[in-house]
Order: structure tokens, then sequence, then C-alpha cells
């Protein structure tokens, strides 16, 4: 594992890029300060969204979570290494 060596203002710096998450292109939306994690929307795709009553409602683009942080916050977590800036 790598050595925590990345800051908040690195991460918000990351919102608007591509990445590839197996194989597939996504952007970084955001990042969720509270469990340190980067928000991804997959780009050129899209998932039915269902309304409260689990009807058809409207379609939307697909969501990610990647966590930055191992559970113990020591480390960079594997997933986010992974991460292919495109």
């Amino acid at each position: 594992m790598t050595a925590i060596n990345i800051t908040l203002s690195q991460l918000r710096g990351m919102i608007g890029q591509t990445v590839i998450v197996e194989s597939r292109h996504y952007l970084v939306i955001e990042v969720l300060e509270h469990s340190t994690e980067l928000v991804l929307q997959v780009r050129q795709e899209t998932n039915i969204q269902p309304n409260q009553h689990g009807d058809a409602h409207r379609r939307v683009p697909a969501t990610l979570t990647i966590p930055v942080l191992t559970a113990n916050k020591m480390n960079l977590h594997p997933a986010f290494l992974e991460l292919d800036l495109a």
C-alpha cells in the first residue's frame, strides 16, 4: 500500500477529469469529504431511474463511488490507485 499523500484540495481538483475504470470512461463529478470518496458518472450510458412506486421514470447517468482511503484511513485504497486518468 501507498502512504497517504493526497489532500482534499487535490481531490477537488480532479472534478471534471475523465478516468477509466474497468475499460469504461467516467467523469469525476463530486468528492464526498466525510467518507473520502470520489463520485464518478459514467459517460455515454444511462440507467432507468424508478419513481417512488418502483415504476420506470426517467433515464439518468449511472454513478459509481470509489473510496480514496482504506477503512483505517492510513493508506490509499487499491480501487483509487487503479484509476486510469484519461
